[in-house]
């Protein structure tokens, strides 16, 4: 098969989410013989045209002085463009919607027949409260775009499936993310913050209002936690929330901006040495910080929502909002008696079983030879 991975920032991953994906995925197929393309934005620091056998095609863009937001139209617009016209894959495979809908219905991907489109709708956009009312309007109209243009649509969580089912009618095919499990975490990774196994608890988010970071801050403070073991925030605090949660917090002195942790072997060994970890995400789908988490075997406190409950199941407590929290953390010895081996030896389990990287190259493989064989049958 000939694949092209579009819509992301390029390999290695140097960004997100997506790219990890993008990575993983496209070098598994590549060791199974298939051709794979992964299209980078001109910006990444990695410059040559091969990664690990992965084909890297090199697009001009215009984010690093237009801005990300703005500027990732017209990069998303010409990795299309260059897929579609100059190249010929079986498969195009979309990360997400929302800086790509212009070049779908200019090119009218829905009618295009050379390859088939298809599209991982991500989480719920147009519900992120960074956004303004205009435009979270204009992403749900890109939401039932991405739904009318493309060929097939990819939810990464079942929550997501759900949603897509029930609202248009569409069925779409469940693919997760993935996560590694390490045995490599190192406490001296833990000075640096001045931090001593089991006596903080953690947060790991982009610092954005959906994340519900306040709920568990303000649950944190009212608890009898607070003073006895910090909360340790990690994430870029530049964004604009980023800014608002340290002007209101940051002088608390036992709650402590780490900013972002770039180091996977730093992070993860912070993330598994913690009494807790905190997870607030609640509009997207399966959130790669969450299986990270559940593959470092951290006692996860989830923020109660489908996306979570689809992942965790039965091996988290569930909060709903910062009265809940401060109970938790009141109750943290007996709670973690009672659940916190069972919790972390079955997101484990869960992590070997469901979102090992080779069992979701196996995934992929299968659902691209299922795509195909789709094309060949309603020719």
């Amino acid at each position: 098969m000939k694949i092209a991975f579009v819509s992301v920032r390029g390999i290695p991953n140097n960004y997100g989410g997506f790219e990890q994906f993008a990575e993983y995925i496209s070098v598994g197929l590549v060791k199974r013989g298939h051709e794979v393309t992964v299209y980078s934005p001109s910006y990444h620091p990695y410059k040559d045209d091969e990664y690990k056998g992965v084909k890297i095609k090199h697009i001009y863009s215009p984010e690093t002085w237009m801005g990300g937001s703005i500027g990732s139209f017209f990069y998303d617009f010409m990795s299309l463009k260059d897929a579609l016209k100059r190249e010929n894959f079986d498969i195009i495979y979309e990360a997400g919607y929302t800086s790509i809908i212009p070049a779908f219905i200019w090119f009218d991907v829905k009618n295009v027949t050379k390859s088939i489109v298809v599209t991982n709708m991500d989480g719920l956009e147009y519900k992120r409260t960074k956004f303004n009312k205009w435009v979270r309007k204009f992403v749900f109209w890109e939401e039932r775009m991405a739904v009318k243009h493309s060929h097939y649509l990819i939810a990464d969580n079942m929550g997501i499936h759900d949603y897509y089912k029930e609202k248009y009618g569409k069925d779409s095919k469940f693919l997760a993310y993935g996560a590694d499990i390490h045995d490599d975490y190192n406490v001296e990774h833990l000075k640096e913050y001045g931090l001593k196994p089991e006596e903080y608890y953690i947060l790991v988010a982009r610092l954005e209002p959906e994340n519900n970071i306040v709920m568990a801050i303000e649950g944190y403070l009212h608890s009898k936690e607070n003073g006895k073991r910090p909360l340790i925030v990690v994430g870029k605090t530049n964004t604009p929330h980023g800014k608002e949660l340290v002007a209101k917090y940051g002088k608390e002195k036992n709650v402590k901006f780490v900013g972002g942790i770039y180091d996977f072997n730093k992070l993860n060994s912070i993330r598994h040495f913690s009494k807790a970890y905190f997870h607030g995400h609640s509009v997207g789908g399966t959130n790669p910080s969450l299986l990270e988490a559940m593959a470092s075997e951290c006692f996860i406190l989830a923020h109660d929502n489908i996306f979570n409950r689809a992942v965790l199941k039965k091996n988290s407590l569930y909060y709903p909002n910062a009265e809940k929290v401060t109970e938790m953390l009141n109750n943290i010895e007996s709670i973690c008696t009672q659940h916190k081996k069972n919790f972390t030896d079955g997101n484990v389990e869960e992590i070997k079983n469901e979102y090992s990287w080779e069992h979701l190259v196996d995934q992929h493989e299968e659902y691209f030879k299922w795509l195909l064989a789709q094309k060949k049958v309603n020719r």
